[in-house]
């Protein structure tokens, strides 16, 4: 059931960035045998001739490296809530790349679509282009200024701010690094709300409540559509926070929406803030593969420069998958709206296709 009156967070998802920056418990590395059968599974898939949308598990065989990504999963839904495999050697791959990467995460839970196309994996890059004209999805604010969604912010070099994605667990693999900025900044949102509930707990109790969010950007008129969802929420003694403040702030340009109060925007001045405080960087190198509970963590990243004149195939690139996870924890009721079903271990998150 859900808990009516906020109470903290124990266990090792509630953490501060100082602190597990220096631990290894988050830190995962292949091995030359790791990386060996990777290379076999790879074969075997290829040999098949399919599209890596049209992979299943077993197209993509693992024994080996099953236990270090059971210990991966086990992080991210009972410990830290992050966890990092390095040691990918990309350029060994080739043109297998996509198919190695979706094989992982079948491996690990089930991917979902991303957006309203049926997209399975998506290209963190600049795309160097209006993204919300190219895709249909322009927002006009109430004062007639142009307002950006979240995937035309994503698709770019500029800042991003703490937020969570519509899944159990992002997954984003590494391909190019920018020789400046794009550094990851990961905050523990279980943390940001023990410490919220500590000094401004009547902050705290406001995001227990609705805030109504748009669906810019993401399902077919989404611009016309919203929702209301609370930022923060447990169940059966396990949290979940779900939070991007581009989609609040579009939902407020949208007519008949509640207008928001000072205290409310207090309240979501004051999670940044806090996620500030209690982050850690870290900066992706080609290879590495990070993966993040969107359920007790909070991910943003800084602005970005490729080299000048890079090509669209030399800027920095992760590629990222959207896993619903089998060992994930239950939700509260009122989380439907947004996940649809909220048994721990259900097919959830994702972009509803039309």
């Amino acid at each position: 059931m859900a808990t009516a009156t906020p109470t903290p967070i124990a266990g090792p998802s509630a953490w501060q960035g100082d602190t597990l920056l220096d631990d290894t418990r988050w830190r995962f590395a292949l091995t030359e045998a790791d990386v060996a059968e990777l290379h076999a599974a790879l074969a075997v898939t290829m040999q098949k001739g399919q599209p890596w949308q049209q992979m299943t598990k077993a197209d993509f065989p693992l024994i080996g490296l099953r236990q270090t990504l059971a210990a991966l999963a086990e992080e991210l839904e009972n410990g830290s809530g992050l966890a990092n495999l390095s040691g990918l050697p990309v350029a060994a791959f080739g043109d297998g790349l996509r198919h190695l990467w979706h094989g992982i995460g079948l491996h690990m839970g089930s991917p979902v679509f991303q957006d309203c196309n049926a997209l399975l994996m998506r290209d963190i890059t600049d795309e160097a282009e209006d993204t919300d004209s190219v895709l249909g999805h322009k927002l006009t604010a109430r004062d007639g200024s142009s307002f950006k969604s979240s995937k035309a912010r994503t698709l770019s070099n500029a800042l991003l701010r703490f937020h969570t994605d519509r899944c159990d667990v992002v997954a984003l693999l590494c391909i190019r690094q920018a020789p400046m900025g794009g550094v990851s900044r990961i905050a523990s949102s279980a943390m940001v709300h023990n410490t919220m509930l500590d000094r401004h707990p009547d902050l705290a109790a406001l995001l227990y409540a609705p805030y109504h969010r748009a669906r810019l950007g993401e399902e077919r008129g989404g611009e016309l559509l919203s929702y209301a969802l609370p930022v923060f929420g447990q169940r059966d003694g396990r949290f979940t926070s779900h939070y991007s403040r581009t989609y609040v702030e579009a939902a407020q340009e949208m007519l008949d929406v509640p207008r928001m109060t000072a205290a409310h925007w207090q309240a979501l001045d004051t999670l940044h803030d806090l996620a500030e405080e209690l982050c850690m960087e870290i900066t992706m190198q080609p290879g590495d593969m990070q993966f993040i509970n969107n359920h007790v963590i909070y991910h943003a990243r800084t602005a970005y420069e490729d080299h000048p004149g890079a090509t669209l195939d030399q800027r920095r690139c992760l590629h990222r998958l959207w896993l619903s996870m089998p060992n994930s924890r239950a939700l509260p009721k009122d989380q439907a709206v947004l996940w649809r079903n909220t048994d721990g271990g259900a097919h959830r998150g994702g972009i509803a296709q039309a």
